[in-house]
């Protein structure tokens, strides 16, 4: 399981995780797990988070320690994520199958993300970012 700032970044404004489980519309135990990175955080609730604070998810995960001012976009735009996923996967000259070996993945799944069926699973995402050098937030196409 990967590290995070969750908590950092709720204490920063005065926050309790039962505030921040309403603003995201879930359990407390739900929240209270991934700030102790007990299990991984949806793709979906990262770029929620990341809206919020107006921060770079790559901070958020601890793959940084660069935070980076992000304008809120609730916009999950598919197609450019699949674009980039087949970018990366070119870029290091990998087939589906391969790529899927080395992130624990089916190549069915990584052709269904790069068809822009699905959102990416973070698990994956987080070590796409890791073997690619590529952000997760430029992966997901935020500016």
């Amino acid at each position: 399981m990967y590290k995070n700032n969750l908590e950092e970044l709720r204490e920063e404004r005065n926050l309790k995780s039962k505030d921040m489980a309403e603003i995201l519309g879930i359990a407390i135990s739900t929240y209270s797990e991934w700030e102790r990175n007990k299990i991984p955080i949806p793709t979906r609730r990262l770029i929620q988070i990341s809206n919020f604070y107006e921060i770079n998810i790559d901070y958020i995960l601890q793959i940084t320690n660069n935070k980076k001012h992000i304008n809120k976009n609730d916009n999950i735009d598919l197609i450019t994520i699949g674009n980039r996923l087949k970018e990366i996967r070119k870029d290091l000259n990998l087939s589906l199958r391969d790529l899927g070996n080395k992130l624990n993945c089916s190549f069915s799944s990584l052709a269904s993300y790069e068809r822009a069926e699905r959102l990416i699973q973070s698990d994956i995402l987080i070590n796409l970012s890791k073997i690619s050098n590529r952000s997760i937030d430029w992966i997901l196409n935020r500016k």
